[in-house]
């Protein structure tokens, strides 16, 4: 078949790109990844039986969930802890 046999054909004028198939709540996008983090995830999900886009999703979901305190919110708070568990058994 001769490329001018296929225009005839196929008419892709009003096509667009992306995926076939849209994903509720996904949004596609290019991204550059350290290669040892990415080599880290795929190696991740191959032990998990997933892909490692969705374990990178997840690492990044649970990460974006998580209380971020300061190093220095961190270290008075396990300050007092030990000072509440020095008072009780003093």
């Amino acid at each position: 078949m001769k490329k001018a046999d296929m225009k005839g054909e196929y008419d892709f004028s009003k096509g667009k790109r992306g995926a076939v198939i849209s994903h509720r709540g996904k949004t596609r996008i290019t991204i550059w990844i350290d290669t040892d983090t990415l080599n880290w995830f795929k190696d991740l999900a191959e032990r998990d039986g997933h892909g490692y886009q969705t374990a990178m999703n997840d690492a990044l979901k649970s990460y974006s969930r998580q209380d971020h305190k300061t190093i220095q919110e961190i270290v008075r708070d396990a300050v007092r802890e030990e000072f509440k568990k020095i008072k009780k058994s003093g």
